[in-house]
């Protein structure tokens, strides 16, 4: 294991602001993987850290390929983490909304293009992601429409869902996007949790990227195959949206089937206690995403469900 410095900022009143890179094996690049771009993705932060122990493991057994590089990045705003906020803690804007970059901008502009420069020249590109809402997920492999289409690789994760997601205009400045467009194949992975510590999740991550990277002869793995993956597009995802605003009590899990008519959660008034609203599957489905926060606002899309085959 060789560790890097992908960038580097002088501090003026602490210490310096850096970011670290992972390499693993040596030869032509194969693999790169990103994890935490925000200071509250404790989760891809935490896979990353286990990745890179793993990694460290292979490499000393001799089981990463000759000739094959791995490079894992796992963060890129360690000054949010340690300020505890979620984008750049001096003007609260998003480095994963200033791709490619710009070396002469803003400072998020010019972090983005020292990481993009150097993630760039890889052919396949992994993205530890996080959704802009609170909640969790069902584990899966996320990638942008943008036309280019290389979903049966994306189906050797061996994860349950591959979603194809359209783009909209915000999404030409994330890493994802211009990944693409810079001719690396690149998914975005979600494990089920953002702020807390999901081991079990993590683990499924884990042992989903050592299967794909045996199958690309990047690392010599053999282990569980995973499954095979359901494409959906995002469009066919059904959003069940609160009326009310209130405590949020949910009665159903991640990942569970259900049957249309289940009720799903409860509204909860947070005064009175009683019941200002009850949410009901509205088809046969699996509960694919569910808010996390104990209050919800109205007009708020809290489950995210796939309908039954």
């Amino acid at each position: 294991m060789k560790e890097v410095t992908i960038y580097k900022i002088k501090g003026l009143y602490r210490d310096d602001f850096r970011i670290k890179g992972y390499e693993f094996g040596k030869g032509k690049k194969a693999l790169c993987i990103v994890g935490a771009m925000r200071g509250n993705e404790v989760q891809q932060l935490y896979v990353c850290s286990q990745l890179v122990k793993k990694f460290r493991q292979l490499e000393e057994e001799g089981r990463i390929e000759n000739g094959k590089k791995i490079l894992i990045i796992p963060c890129v705003n360690p000054y949010s983490f340690n300020t505890q906020k979620r984008f750049w803690c001096t003007d609260n804007t998003d480095i994963n909304r200033m791709y490619p970059g710009y070396n002469l901008g803003e400072t998020t502009q010019r972090i983005a293009d020292a990481v993009f420069r150097v993630v760039s020249e890889y052919p396949i590109g992994i993205q530890f992601a996080s959704y802009y809402m609170p909640g969790e997920f069902l584990p899966h492999i996320q990638m942008m429409d943008t036309g280019i289409d290389y979903v049966d690789l994306a189906k050797q994760f061996g994860m349950p869902y591959v979603v194809r997601r359209r783009v909209r205009p915000y999404d030409t400045t994330t890493l994802n996007y211009n990944w693409q467009i810079w001719d690396t194949k690149a998914f975005s992975f979600y494990t089920t949790t953002t702020t807390t510590i999901d081991p079990s999740s993590a683990g499924q991550a884990l042992l989903s990227i050592l299967s794909f990277l045996a199958k690309q002869d990047i690392v010599k793995y053999h282990g569980p195959g995973g499954v095979a993956s359901r494409v959906i597009s995002d469009t066919e995802l059904v959003s069940v949206q609160t009326a009310k605003s209130g405590i949020f009590e949910k009665m159903v899990e991640v990942g569970r089937n259900v049957r249309a008519g289940t009720p799903l959660a409860n509204i909860i008034d947070p005064y009175v206690g009683t019941i200002l609203e009850t949410l009901y599957a509205p088809c046969d489905c699996t509960v694919f995403f569910m808010h996390s926060d104990p209050l919800t606002y109205a007009n708020t899309a809290v489950f995210k469900l796939v309908p039954a085959e």
